[in-house]
């Protein structure tokens, strides 16, 4: 079964927490601190393997988790990085964030790989908290938490070669002749409803993949038919095929077929259009084709365009054969892939840091009421809070400092909060407490 989209969840690992910890040995009666930094959780890597063609393996395994780090030690031990998961998937494959569609990726050469899920940053020990005012810090953090989010798979196919046309055109029939593919060929519409790939060896030392796709319809760019499901995998071919049944035997007329399948790869996206087209002028073996063909010709002249016409029968195997040499020698003239919006593999992350107050108009925080309780929305206290160990009295009392630098004591008096007030920041709720 050919497979083309998933949807699936990643996650990277948890960051180990740091511990606290002092030196307990013989004639050191007083040691100082001695815990060590947690270890960094792995990352969800992408790494495309192309001996994968479909995206079958994502139907049976949705949730893919990286480990976390390890945990700090005594005697300053640090705790070991985790090892990363890597995901393989097929050359082709696109990956883009559920929530903000936003393209996290475009895969399409064998071993690129990139990080869809960062792993978490290990918690310090109480070794990186010793000051001259506190050499002995009963402070640790806890492991920051790995990114996780549900990314949308998207296969588009690496075929050199993409055969277009409306349906029963002759388009599998033309790859069962070139190729030893064999597509399912019948006399209804939409027979083809995946796409089919094909190597063709084109003579002369010469051979590239073709792709038998699924037929269009008008509409088919708005998603009508099998609309995007045909029109993603059309973006990475290098050489277009356009098939056209020259005859007519369905009553068609084949000038205004050529018109809306090209309109429908506009819409679709006109970077479609730039591509080499080849026209396929298909059942020249039917009678009446070669009249329609002089129509064509006619037709596309009044235009000004110089489409390169082959007129093929599947059936005799007429013209196949200077098809096939013309297509492999633009192939030989054109990049091996495609072009693609790539993207880096490690941004640079800017780091905001608070300095003596803030920018104008930057919110930080934000206050409202529920009934009698006090809730702060922030981002940044809530990534403190996860990172607290809340069991140590020193590591609640640099928590509450933070909350005061920042100014959300001082917000809370200003929105009416007294003494004993409950205040609730992400799911923990704490008691406002006036200092004297």
């Amino acid at each position: 079964m050919f497979v083309d989209k998933a949807k699936i969840y990643v996650k990277g690992g948890d960051g180990g927490n740091g511990v606290v910890a002092f030196r307990r040995e013989k004639y050191v009666p007083e040691g100082g601190p001695a815990g060590g930094d947690g270890g960094r959780g792995g990352h969800v890597i992408f790494r495309v393997d192309e001996g994968l063609r479909t995206l079958m393996d994502f139907r049976y395994q949705r949730h893919f988790k990286a480990t976390r780090g390890e945990h700090g030690r005594n005697k300053g031990q640090y705790g070991a990085n985790a090892e990363h998961m890597i995901v393989r998937v097929p050359p082709g494959t696109t990956v883009l964030d559920e929530a903000t569609q936003e393209v996290l990726a475009d895969l399409v050469r064998h071993g690129q790989e990139a990080i869809i899920a960062r792993g978490g940053k290990g918690g310090r020990g109480n070794m990186k908290f010793a000051t001259p005012s506190n050499s002995a810090p009963e402070i640790a953090e806890n492991g920051e938490e790995g990114e996780e989010r549900w990314v949308i798979l998207e296969l588009k196919l690496l075929a050199d070669v993409g055969l277009v046309g409306f349906p029963s055109v002759g388009k599998s029939s033309l790859l069962s002749v070139v190729s030893a593919a064999k597509p399912k060929i019948a006399e209804y519409h939409f027979t083809t409803l995946s796409p089919n790939l094909g190597v063709v060896d084109a003579g002369e030392g010469q051979s590239f993949v073709m792709a038998d796709l699924p037929g269009l319809i008008e509409g088919a760019s708005s998603g009508a038919g099998l609309g995007h499901e045909f029109l993603r995998h059309v973006e990475r071919t290098r050489v277009i095929l356009h098939v056209i049944d020259m005859a007519g035997t369905e009553g068609r007329e084949p000038f205004e077929d050529f018109l809306k399948i090209n309109d429908e790869l506009k819409l679709y996206n006109a970077r479609l259009l730039e591509c080499p087209q080849l026209v396929v002028a298909n059942k020249m073996d039917v009678e009446g084709a070669d009249e329609q063909l002089e129509i064509f010709r006619s037709k596309c002249a009044e235009q000004g365009w110089e489409y390169p016409i082959f007129p093929i029968s599947t059936v005799t195997k007429q013209g196949i054969k200077e098809l096939l040499l013309t297509a492999a020698d633009i192939l030989d003239r054109l990049p091996q892939t495609p072009e693609v919006e790539t993207l880096d593999e490690e941004e640079e992350r800017i780091i905001y840091r608070i300095r003596n107050g803030r920018k104008e108009g930057e919110s930080l925080f934000e206050i409202h009421k529920e009934d009698d309780v006090f809730v702060i929305v922030s981002p940044m206290i809530e990534k403190l809070m996860k990172r607290t160990n809340f069991r140590t009295e020193q590591s609640i009392m640099r928590f509450a400092h933070a909350m005061r630098k920042i100014g959300i004591d001082q917000a809370l008096r200003e929105h009416g909060a007294r003494d004993g007030d409950a205040v609730r920041i992400a799911q923990f709720e704490f008691e406002f407490v006036e200092h004297q």
